[in-house]
């Protein structure tokens, strides 16, 4: 199949899961300094762009993150890292699964993986998605603690956030839109610090 067809039908499955939006400069310039271009890693790594684009549309790897305006698929560094780990792509479902006791909770996760919408981690692994998942949930009922208000309390909520803000990046305005508002760091992070300033 045509490179052009492969690369054709996965900008059309990026947007069936983000939506068509425009990215500006500003995006471009972000994504630039967070992710690589898919045909750069592929020939840093040694691998064919035409088999990690049939890979991502068999669901056997993850969507890339952002399509830059002029059409270039942007991914992770590591994107190939999960799949090595596991002993490769035909075994990375049920590796990564595995991660999580409740099964259903494990399959949803994996298919949040697959549609490459992890941007919200630096890198993006079973680990580092159930510690963010964990994160938000303590900051989030923080105010309605017993003690809320106090100088423990306060301590404790901004390491919380402190852990939140290293594994995030600062997303970029394309991810309100596709996400259909705020960020988690918008929410966990900057407004937390905000309502809840350190002392």
């Amino acid at each position: 199949m045509a490179e052009t067809d492969l690369k054709r039908r996965l900008a059309e499955r990026f947007r069936a899961v983000n939506g068509d939006h425009p990215m500006t400069d500003a995006d471009d310039a972000y994504v630039d300094g967070q992710f690589v271009a898919l045909e750069d890693l592929c020939a840093a790594e040694g691998r064919d762009p035409e088999e990690v684009r049939r890979l991502m549309l068999e669901r056997r790897l993850p969507l890339p993150g952002y399509l830059r305006s002029d059409g270039r698929e942007m991914v992770p560094a590591d994107l190939f890292a999960l799949a090595a780990e596991a002993g490769g792509t035909e075994r990375l479902p049920a590796w990564f699964t595995a991660h999580w006791s409740d099964r259903a909770t494990g399959q949803e996760e994996w298919e949040a993986y697959l549609s490459g919408r992890y941007v919200c981690l630096h890198s993006v692994t079973p680990e580092t998605i159930r510690r963010k998942d964990r994160l938000t949930a303590a900051i989030t009922a923080a105010p309605d603690e017993p003690e809320a208000g106090s100088a423990p309390w306060s301590e404790r909520l901004h390491l919380l956030i402190d852990e939140l803000d290293a594994l995030e990046p600062m997303f970029t305005g394309y991810d309100r839109l596709r996400f259909g508002g705020p960020t988690s760091r918008d929410i966990c992070v900057d407004a937390m610090r905000a309502r809840f300033p350190r002392p």
